[in-house]
């Protein structure tokens, strides 16, 4: 099965891949530090001893899901507005952001970081699940977007102990509202990615 990659950040990793692994197409999702400086782990990124993003390898079937429909989903439950880090998860690791490692995705992914920044109003749903607004032109009232869009560099898987953090802990409390995602039919309430998965290197 032929599959892609896209790489996500923004707020806490764990809540990045429970998100990820109730969307239908993706197949397999990895916690782990993006672009880092050096060698990372859980503390040493954490206590910025290492420089890195900590966000979520996200691999998928482009014939059952798309690059425009992961970043929608991506900026649903993440404000790209909100700089390093998102609610109580704070600190440049959290910083939010796309990463690329196809040059055929430069293009798709900004004109979406475009349609963000060119936006007056906060984006809404729609039932078909696209983040939609309408243009702006007046500076004023123009959203801000601190969210990052580059090449990734470099991926490290963080430790077992990190991966699928949340489906071994249901019911801790996170930022993101899952039970209205599943609601508004954002998020598949049946886990499309095995906790136990192994995604390939």
């Amino acid at each position: 099965m032929y599959t892609k990659r896209l790489y996500v950040s923004g707020g806490s990793f764990y809540e990045l891949q429970e998100v990820f692994d109730h969307v239908p197409g993706v197949t397999a999702t990895r916690a782990g530090y993006l672009n880092a400086e050096g060698e990372p782990s859980y503390d040493a990124v954490k206590n910025g001893w290492v420089r890195a993003r900590m966000g979520v390898e996200v691999t998928y079937n482009p014939k059952k899901t798309d690059l425009s429909q992961l970043v929608d989903i991506l900026f649903a439950v993440v404000d790209p507005c909100e700089k390093d880090g998102q609610g109580k998860a704070k600190g440049e690791m959290y910083q939010s952001g796309v990463y690329y490692t196809d040059d055929e995705d430069e293009p798709m992914l900004a004109y979406h970081m475009n349609f963000i920044r060119g936006r007056g109003r906060p984006p809404a749903a729609t039932e078909s699940r696209l983040i939609v607004n309408d243009p702006n032109d007046d500076k004023n009232l123009t959203r801000c977007c601190v969210a990052e869009m580059m090449p990734l560099t470099s991926f490290h898987p963080a430790e077992a102990a990190h991966q699928h953090r949340l489906a071994h802990r249901p019911g801790q409390q996170t930022a993101i509202d899952f039970a209205r995602l599943y609601a508004l039919g954002v998020l598949q309430v049946q886990r499309v990615v095995s906790p136990d998965a192994e995604a390939s290197v």
